[in-house]
């Protein structure tokens, strides 16, 4: 049985505390590793490294700092399917997609390589007489991330690019259930020139979270993972006087207006719905249709779509459309849910529960599962479902679609289908959420823009990626300065002001 321990100092580290976790095949349902969980002991040790060798990076000039992630980018091209080949054996999804996965935090690191430019200050010349002023960013110390299972590649990046690119040491707990690919990618970070330390790796459960929460080395702290934990998380770091940037969970809806091209928004909602196996926050899981004919003409565009869908183990290549759950208590509790909404009155029009794959019986496979007539009040509305299913919520008008997703709890993404450029602004400009697609299913923005939702889907000030990525994992420093020939002789005991 293969055993997975910890990547510290630059290399790998063998667990001792004697607690393992399982990791699982999710396509055959076998046990195919043991990932390590650190005990208080293991995790201070790395914060110890990665404070010892932080300083000597801070002090590594910007472009130098710049040239790693240069060159981390090249390896990751270079390593691509291998790095998609591990995803997948842990996590499940398809090669293309955790492809997908890996490059969305390729394109983080490619935006770092511009760290010079964002780490520059403010200079103001002649602040005052014979005064200068300016203001400098910089790192942090020793900084964290808390990683979740769904996308191991690029959520990492999406923590440690920016932050290390700014000067900081990064200690990663990654999900245990899929630990490899985030080990891996320290390796190439190691290839690529970064200093021993500067990413440690250390695997665990919630006792290596709390350890990093209360240790008053680290600085900061990024979290992804379900709202309860989030929450948990952004209280006990700041309690503790930790920056926390944590991001939780979603209810996704998408809006189809009756002028919607319907062949387009089928197909959309198809590939956001149940792509990866609809265990990805920013899936859509509500679609809203206004009007009874568009709910209508779209159940009819949807239900043979999801029947067709092509269900599989990874090395089936391109030709499966999603494949298993990650785990069996994941898939038993998107079961739950399902049959929950059926108690609850919502009309099932395609039932994916049944579905088993000959040679892989044991698998954590579900088929596509397409729920109409669901109500605010249902379970299945308010809860995360996080597995393949859609619920059509039909709306009458527009104002009770605006309403849906502006009234729920959460507010990470959303999108609305239309043709009509009055609807699509008044949507954008209303909507109380962090992210909004206009006939674009999964509106992630790109590097160079920020990745955040609202309400209870985000705590705290600052975004992922883009230029808050830089902010949060930085403090400004200004400094005022005044050379002897401005001097003047005597104390002065009222406030300085700039006479």
């Amino acid at each position: 049985m293969q055993k997975i321990g910890h990547f510290i100092g630059g290399k790998h580290v063998d667990g001792t505390s004697g607690r393992f976790a399982d990791v699982y095949n999710p396509a055959t349902g076998e046990v195919q590793a043991q990932v390590a969980l650190a005990s208080q002991a293991e995790m201070d040790a790395a914060i110890a490294n990665a404070a010892a060798a932080q300083p000597a990076w801070a002090a590594t000039n910007p472009q130098r700092r710049a040239r790693v992630m240069m060159k981390f980018v090249d390896l990751l091209n270079r390593d691509m399917d291998k790095l998609a080949e591990a995803l997948s054996r842990e996590h499940g999804k398809t090669l293309p997609d955790a492809k997908g996965d890996v490059i969305r935090g390729l394109e983080v690191a490619e935006f770092c390589i511009g760290a010079p430019h964002l780490l520059k200050g403010e200079f103001s010349e002649g602040a005052g007489p014979g005064i200068d002023m300016y203001s400098m960013r910089q790192p942090l110390g020793v900084v964290a991330g808390i990683t979740p299972f769904n996308f191991p590649a690029m959520i990492p990046m999406w923590k440690f690019c920016p932050a290390i690119a700014s000067g900081n040491s990064f200690i990663l707990k990654p999900s245990e259930r899929d630990p490899s690919v985030p080990i891996m990618l320290a390796e190439l970070m190691i290839e690529a020139g970064l200093p021993a330390g500067i990413l440690n790796v250390v695997n665990g459960d919630k006792s290596a979270v709390d350890a990093i929460l209360d240790d008053e080395t680290i600085q900061a702290v990024g979290f992804v993972g379900s709202t309860p934990i989030a929450q948990y998380v952004y209280s006990r770091a700041t309690a503790s006087g930790k920056r926390a940037q944590c991001f939780g969970g979603a209810k996704n809806h998408m809006i189809i207006m009756p002028d919607a091209d319907m062949d387009q928004a089928a197909d959309a909602l198809i590939g956001a719905g149940y792509g990866a196996a609809g265990e990805r926050c920013m899936a859509v899981s509500v679609a809203v249709p206004v009007g009874e004919s568009t709910a209508d003409a779209l159940i009819e565009k949807l239900t043979p779509k999801i029947e067709a869908l092509k269900i599989g183990p990874y090395t089936a290549g391109n030709d499966v459309d999603f494949g298993p759950l990650v785990t069996r208590e994941a898939l038993g509790r998107v079961k739950g849910l399902v049959e929950q909404g059926v108690k609850e009155g919502a009309k099932l029009v395609v039932d994916g529960r049944g579905f088993s794959m000959q040679g892989y019986e044991d698998g954590f496979f579900m088929g596509g599962c397409l729920f109409d007539n669901v109500t605010k009040d249902m379970e299945i509305y308010k809860t995360e479902i996080f597995g393949p299913v859609l619920s059509v919520v039909r709306a009458r008008d527009y104002e009770e679609a605006l309403d849906l997703p502006m009234s729920h709890e959460y507010g990470n993404g959303t999108a609305i289908f239309t043709r009509d450029g009055d609807t699509a602004r008044d949507f954008a400009s209303r909507i109380n959420i962090g992210m909004v697609g206009i006939n674009v299913p999964i509106p992630v923005p790109l590097a160079y823009h920020t990745f955040g939702g609202w309400k209870k889907s985000g705590f705290g000030d600052l975004n992922q990626h883009g230029s808050d990525g830089f902010k949060f994992y930085t403090r400004t420093k200004t400094v005022t300065s005044r050379w002897p020939s401005g001097l003047k002789d005597g104390a002065e005991f009222s406030i300085p002001t700039m006479k």
